[in-house]
């Protein structure tokens, strides 16, 4: 069985640590937070579990296996680095770090530690978005067109990250998984702040990629209403997937075909002209078998621990996440 800590249960940490504490593959053994309001929290649901202020101790434990890191953005990084050294596996809350060289440092040490370096992209582990992904690899929906998505909230300000790289993480890992982790052809941002100075409040973010694939990511935590949708247009038919809705996946057999016609018409100099034809056909509100994604996400991570299963979010796909993050114009080489 493999040996776990947790640095961090803050905001999300409580709910990455109840699924670990669920799992009969790994023990908790101990759980590392500054704060003692949080550290008491713990001690009070998991009475089994060591408790400490001090990440230090847990990553310098021989009998911990790997470590949980859910802690501000900019301890991302140290804290990774420190524990892949102690020949420890990761599992580190999105983004993996602040940069693109940041994460090339942590993917470097762990191919050579050969530890496992992994990303909490959890949406990838998400029934919905491995449906939507199922669609697309099937060609069910045709050629993709366009995405777009929104992912808007009124409150929980944060003074760490902006609103893009608090928000969009999700969208972006979400989209290069359904498209196969493609390079972007061009990143173009516009974000901003309202609230607090350099911190930007609202962004909009539109990638283009190849096979002029557009997708389009609206971020906002100064919205009236919570939306958490996501569209994909192909050419045979659409799909909505709303995480907040009920009935969280739509396929729309809806379109515009062109055709052309031969004829006469108005343009003399070309008798063949094109015409459309528009389908707007049925709306199918497919079942899905929910599973908690966080399960799943941690089932992933043991899996390649104890069998070399291959990351689906490890370094390779968290590089490509953050390189998008950091980009205006062009993706950073």
């Amino acid at each position: 069985m493999i040996t776990i800590a947790q640095i961090g249960v803050g905001y999300w940490g409580p709910n990455l640590l109840r699924n670990l504490v669920a799992s009969r593959r790994c023990k908790v053994a101990a759980v590392a937070d500054l704060s003692p309001e949080r550290r008491d929290y713990v001690k009070g649901l998991y009475p089994a579990i060591s408790v400490t202020d001090d990440a230090e101790q847990i990553i310098q434990d021989s009998k911990i296996d790997a470590v949980v890191i859910s802690t501000p953005v900019a301890t991302h990084f140290g804290l990774a680095t420190k524990a892949i050294d102690a020949d420890k596996h990761v599992l580190v809350e999105k983004p993996l770090a602040r940069s693109v060289k940041e994460a090339e440092q942590i993917e470097e040490l762990a191919a050579a530690k050969a530890r496992i370096a992994m990303v909490g992209h959890t949406f990838l582990f998400n029934a919905a978005v491995r449906y939507v992904k199922n669609l697309i690899d099937t060609g069910e929906l045709g050629e993709i067109r366009y995405i777009y998505s929104q992912r808007l909230n009124l409150g929980r300000i944060r003074s760490d990250v902006n609103a893009l790289w608090n928000f969009a993480p999700h969208d972006i890992s979400i989209i290069q998984y359904w498209l196969g982790d493609p390079e972007p052809l061009s990143v173009i941002r516009r974000g901003v702040a309202y609230i607090q100075n350099d911190i930007e409040d609202v962004v909009f973010l539109n990638i283009l990629y190849p096979k002029n694939i557009m997708a389009n990511i609206h971020v906002s935590w100064l919205d009236p209403t919570r939306i958490r949708s996501m569209t994909v247009v192909g050419s045979k038919k659409m799909v909505v997937y709303d995480d907040a809705a009920e009935n969280k996946i739509a396929i729309y057999d809806k379109g515009i075909d062109r055709m052309a016609v031969l004829g006469q018409n108005m343009d003399y100099d070309n008798q063949h002209f094109q015409t459309f034809s528009y389908r707007s056909g049925d709306v199918l509100l497919p079942k899905i078998n929910f599973v908690e994604p966080l399960k799943v996400e941690i089932d992933h991570f043991l899996d390649c621990i104890e069998n070399g299963t291959p990351c689906l979010t490890g370094t390779d796909h968290a590089k490509k996440v953050i390189q998008i993050l950091s980009s205006n114009g062009h993706p950073t080489p």
